[in-house]
């Protein structure tokens, strides 16, 4: 087995975030799915982007999110997404760079800019996001750095990158080297529409190729074609050694050969956005197991770092998880 330099390795997409507060009113209006993300096209962005009011600039992306998270658990972790050599790609580089993520992914030019996402905050903290995919999935299996995947204990594939025919080939390859070095494949669901457009796929690579599954509730009965959480969590223990699956205020699931552990979640004064919650509970959970935590610990550091992010507006912690975790005991 090859040198370990990395905790988590992602691959994802590379997103800028612009995150303003509006009513339901609003998402009626533009028909946006509350509480979803849905892809969008430019024209579709700029008509949000003119409506919405207020708005903040913060990088994004679900897997380069997890890895800022793990960053801040004091864990090693690198990135492999793809940006424009424009105005939001500087800004995603600097911003994940500056939160201790390596980023070695060459900023591209081209007629396709780096990919945002527009996400709408209600009053209840539900989260709905608008993206404009732009060059972020473009990325395809010449830009997976063998060295670098095989030199994480974990390897983390983003679901949200199943929309574009070649960056699946890169997902592919990226198992295929994992497995050859010995490393764990973990894999987020994302979205439950983007299960629905993948269903099948996504169960062939689960069965095939994954040892870590991640999901909240929707996704994991979504991609079964069940409403029952525990019809769905019995198939889930069949098709994957370990999974972790997250249930909002009841908490998160963890299943393990057979084993099954409830994870309380870690209470909040008040949700001020949810945007990023699953993003950094797979921090939590995915450091825990790169370092040799047991499952329950693991499933703690989750709960602690999605609580601390749903807690103020953006997707990345603004407190250091490591010193979070240890006043709480857990580390």
């Amino acid at each position: 087995m090859s040198d370990t330099r990395y905790d988590v390795i992602g691959i994802g997409n590379a997103i800028v975030d612009i995150i303003g507060r509006c009513d339901d009113d609003f998402l009626t209006r533009h028909d946006a799915p509350k509480g979803h993300m849905r892809l969008v096209d430019a024209p579709t962005i700029a008509a949000l982007y003119a409506d919405m009011g207020p708005a903040v600039e913060i990088s994004g992306g679900s897997a380069a999110n997890t890895l800022v998270g793990v960053s801040s658990f004091g864990g090693n972790g690198a990135f492999i997404g793809k940006v424009a050599d424009d105005e939001f790609g500087k800004i995603f580089a600097h911003d994940i760079r500056a939160a201790g993520v390596t980023f070695n992914s060459k900023a591209v030019n081209g007629k396709d800019p780096t990919s945002r996402s527009l996400i709408l905050v209600t009053p209840d903290g539900e989260r709905t996001m608008n993206t404009f995919l732009g060059i972020s999935t473009d990325i395809d299996d010449g830009e997976v750095d063998p060295d670098a995947i095989e030199a994480a204990k974990i390897v983390y594939l983003e679901g949200y990158l199943f929309d574009r025919p070649d960056a699946k080939a890169a997902f592919r390859q990226a198992v295929k080297i994992a497995k050859g070095a010995g490393r764990k494949v973990a894999l987020t669901l994302s979205d439950g529409f983007c299960v629905d457009r993948h269903r099948g796929e996504f169960i062939e690579l689960i069965r095939d190729g994954i040892d870590i599954l991640l999901a909240n509730e929707d996704e994991i009965v979504s991609l079964y074609e069940t409403a029952d959480f525990e019809e769905a969590a019995r198939r889930t223990m069949a098709d994957t050694e370990l999974a972790a699956l997250t249930r909002s205020a009841l908490g998160s699931t963890i299943i393990s050969k057979g084993e099954r552990i409830e994870i309380p979640v870690d209470p909040v004064a008040k949700v001020e956005d949810s945007t990023g919650a699953g993003d950094l509970y797979a921090a939590g959970f995915l450091y825990g197991i790169a370092t040799g935590k047991d499952l329950a610990t693991a499933g703690r550091l989750g709960s602690i770092a999605a609580a601390e992010v749903i807690s103020h507006v953006g997707a990345r912690p603004e407190s250091n998880l490591a010193e979070l975790a240890r006043r709480k005991g857990v580390l």
